[in-house]
């Protein structure tokens, strides 16, 4: 009984929601502080009025991180989103983060960051403008296709007017601000449907659609896109909200490029 006093004791505070979605990743939304003392992948780790920790020698993957006031970096964070006032890496801290909103950040001297995009736009932007970068990297470094696929639409070059110019046939075709920003958007959704795949795993009913939709992508095959891709992703069960938000840009591009 002596020995039972000494074991630690885990509180829930009230108001606090833990859930587990469909690929097994713990979600956890707490009103206060919420520190993270076991290494584990999480959904989203969220702290509704206060600051989120991550300890030393803790390694934490989460799809969003959120926190109203601070997010503390002790030991090693991996995430797409993380949204707090203020982001602090302390001594040691690795934190791999693809977009990051905060108003502070934080480094020590011996900590080490990678990533810190402050917008989707400015990491879509960014993949754009090193699309062929992407597509050389070694093959294993991605689900799918070879590296050599094309994302660029590879027309022939426009008039100097910047808008669209006319093909040898009279069609109007897209100028070269209009195609940088497709490839733009090809590239952020290549990405996102990789990343998708890879959660997935070699077993999941949702992963045939998303590489039928990733072989589109790549090759920037437009029609095609606007004809499926909304079939396609509504063949894959409890979409994640990266999906959607995948699905929304390529509505929107295409919308923007529909035949008149």
């Amino acid at each position: 009984m002596e020995d039972a006093k000494n074991f630690p004791t885990m509180i829930i505070p009230k108001g606090t929601e833990v859930t587990v979605n469909e690929h097994g990743q713990l979600s956890i939304r707490t009103p206060g502080n919420l520190v993270i003392q076991n290494s584990g992948v999480y959904s989203v780790i969220e702290s509704g009025s206060g600051s989120v920790r991550i300890d030393p020698e803790v390694e934490v993957e989460a799809v969003s991180v959120e926190a109203a006031d601070s997010c503390f970096v002790a030991g090693k964070l991996t995430a797409w989103r993380v949204r707090a006032q203020k982001i602090t890496l302390e001594k040691s801290a690795q934190a791999n983060i693809m977009l990051q909103e905060s108003e502070t950040l934080e480094l020590d001297r011996n900590a080490r960051l990678v990533g810190n995009f402050a917008s989707e736009k400015e990491l879509y932007l960014m993949l754009g403008r090193f699309s062929r970068e992407l597509r050389d990297l070694p093959n294993g470094l991605f689900v799918g296709q070879a590296s050599s696929s094309r994302i660029a639409t590879g027309k022939p070059a426009p008039d100097d007017d910047g808008d669209s110019f006319v093909a040898p046939d009279g069609e109007k075709e897209p100028g070269p601000a209009k195609r940088q920003e497709q490839s733009e958007v090809l590239s952020l959704v290549r990405v996102i449907l990789e990343r998708e795949i890879g959660r997935a795993g070699g077993k999941e009913a949702g992963r045939e659609p998303l590489e039928k939709l990733l072989g589109l992508v790549r090759a920037a095959d437009l029609e095609e896109l606007r004809e499926n891709y909304l079939y396609l992703i509504s063949q894959v069960k409890s979409p994640t909200e990266e999906l959607e938000r995948a699905a929304t840009m390529l509505g929107k591009m295409l919308a923007s490029e529909k035949p008149s």
